[in-house]
């Protein structure tokens, strides 16, 4: 297996739903710090992981929280109603296992009375196996999040499972920070894992108001318009290189640092593709906006089946992706 899925295994094995991403903290943290001087959590519970230098402040940003769900409502017979914690679509969760952070187990079903193509989130329901509602109370209490609950693998060079969005732009500045352990630079350098993206974009904000960055670059999963009969088509193909994006739903980067992204690209061999997301955006937007504005760019790696438990990736484009970025943080002046 490579270095990509080890690391990936490592931090996307750790529970850490929006807002409760603790366990992937810690992951990353100890990881993280071998390359650099100090880590720091904030009170949205950012980690912010600083190379010290007295050149440009250089902010790097991954979210590390994921998408789930949360109890809301058990019936008589132990069946546990719940909400979406970030983006959800009713076709992925058909009949898939989900795991709560006590380690409880359950499959995700629906109401056979109502036509499949009527479903919505109110017609779906988490068994645990439960006799009752209270049997079903020693195990799970209103409030209680899960995850998806499925395996991760290497295959071909392509990784699959649950949350490669975004534990994999995680491992992209865990890699470029190995990479920039032992690099000349004087550039102040900031890898910012970040809390809440997948519920509103909380954490980044909080974080590049604090740093003050004089550029700021997120890195996240894009989709891709590889696959048969896409309707919406996008020049993005998994195992094409990292993306940099021109623009999403919520945000236009910087020319200048696209450009320089690119570059960067270039300087150090790694094919570079453009992106123009049309649905969605990512923690690009909070880090714009902080204070009077900062210079933003974003680099994405190509991911299929997103928001599923499915996720899959090229390995190579996130090595290319973390190549790239420590190529960019040397490179300013």
């Amino acid at each position: 297996m490579s270095k990509v899925f080890d690391l990936w295994n490592e931090v996307g094995g750790a529970f850490g739903p929006s807002g409760r991403e603790d366990a992937v903290r810690e992951a990353i943290a100890a990881i993280a710090g071998e390359y650099i001087d100090d880590i720091t959590t904030d009170a949205l519970g950012n980690l912010i992981c600083r190379k010290k230098g007295s050149g440009k402040k250089l902010l790097f940003a991954a979210h590390m929280d994921s998408i789930g769900v949360v109890a809301t409502w058990i019936d008589d017979k132990g069946f546990i109603r719940f909400s979406q914690v970030g983006g959800l679509f009713k076709g992925d969760l058909i009949n898939i296992t989900v795991r709560f952070a006590n380690g409880t187990r359950g499959v995700i079903s629906y109401e056979e009375k109502t036509p499949f193509k009527d479903l919505t989130m109110d017609n779906l329901f988490i068994d645990i196996g439960a006799k009752d509602k209270a049997d079903a109370e020693q195990y799970v209490q209103i409030g209680d999040f899960a995850v998806f609950e499925a395996p991760r693998f290497e295959q071909n060079g392509v990784l699959c499972g649950p949350y490669l969005d975004n534990r994999i732009g995680c491992v992209t500045l865990l890699l470029a920070m190995e990479q920039l352990a032992e690099a000349e630079t004087e550039n102040d350098l900031y890898f910012v894992f970040t809390s809440q993206e997948e519920v509103g974009l909380r954490g980044a904000g909080a974080a590049a108001f604090s740093v003050e960055p004089d550029i700021a670059i997120a890195v996240d999963v894009t989709d891709t318009g590889d696959l048969p009969e896409r309707k919406t088509p996008m020049a993005v193909d998994m195992g094409k290189g990292p993306a940099v994006k021109v623009m999403d739903r919520s945000v236009i980067c910087t020319p200048a640092v696209c450009a320089a992204l690119e570059q960067a690209g270039a300087d150090c061999g790694v094919a570079t593709q453009r992106e123009i997301l049309q649905f969605g955006g990512t923690d690009t937007a909070a880090l714009q906006k902080t204070r009077a504005g900062v210079q933003v760019g974003a680099v994405s790696i190509p991911t299929r089946y997103i928001h599923s438990p499915s996720e899959m990736c090229a390995v190579s484009d996130v090595e290319g992706a973390a190549k790239l970025l420590a190529r960019f943080a040397v490179g300013q002046n």
